[in-house]
């Protein structure tokens, strides 16, 4: 596995990172994201304070990963109870 050492620059400060190849183009995304979301908690919520925008920022990642979860979790259990319906109904058509 290839190993790249980049530099992510977030709230002003460079951060060098030694990434698998495969990883950096989206560690570069996140890290650009990150800094959008800085530069809008500044403009938005008049948050002058860099760790108080960055732990904005980690508040609205780790609630939308955490609404991700839930909605992946919820869909396999539909998942999961229709493919219990269908092997019910297959079967009930064995019989």
């Amino acid at each position: 596995m290839e190993v790249r050492r980049i530099t992510i620059n977030i709230a002003g400060r460079i951060y060098p990172l030694n990434v698998p190849a495969a990883e950096e183009e989206t560690l570069r995304k996140v890290g650009k994201q990150i800094e959008n979301m800085i530069k809008d908690f500044e403009q938005n919520f008049d948050v002058r304070d860099k760790q108080d925008a960055l732990a904005m920022c980690a508040l609205k990642l780790g609630t939308n990963a955490e609404v991700v979860s839930l909605n992946h979790e919820k869909n396999i259990k539909s998942a999961n109870e229709r493919l219990v319906k269908i092997n019910q109904t297959l079967d009930g058509m064995e019989k």
